[in-house]
């Protein structure tokens, strides 16, 4: 899915939304799909790609883009504010 595509789908779940046809539950879960598939097909700038923590604790699940697993780990450190080393997960491309 490509970001126009995205940003098409959240404002159409929006409109349902705010017009009464959808409530905020299932608005929210419609946002939500959207943005992990657009994640998981995410094709950005050379060399950049999503990657998912899976482990125990606050990373877990976490999707971030990176150019590298080793970047993705300092970002996903950097976005829970945790010192490097401190938390045990693992990060792989998706």
């Amino acid at each position: 899915m490509d970001r126009i595509s995205a940003l098409r789908n959240i404002e159409e779940a929006l409109r349902d939304f705010e017009s009464g046809d959808s409530d905020l539950a299932a608005t929210e879960q419609r946002v939500v799909t959207v943005l992990r598939t657009y994640a998981t097909d995410f094709e950005g700038e050379e060399g950049l790609a999503p990657y998912q923590a899976t482990g125990e604790g606050r990373a877990h699940g976490l999707v971030v883009v990176a150019e590298s697993s080793a970047d993705a780990r300092d970002r996903i450190y950097d976005l829970l504010d945790e010192e490097r080393g401190s938390l045990d997960f693992e990060v792989e491309r998706l």
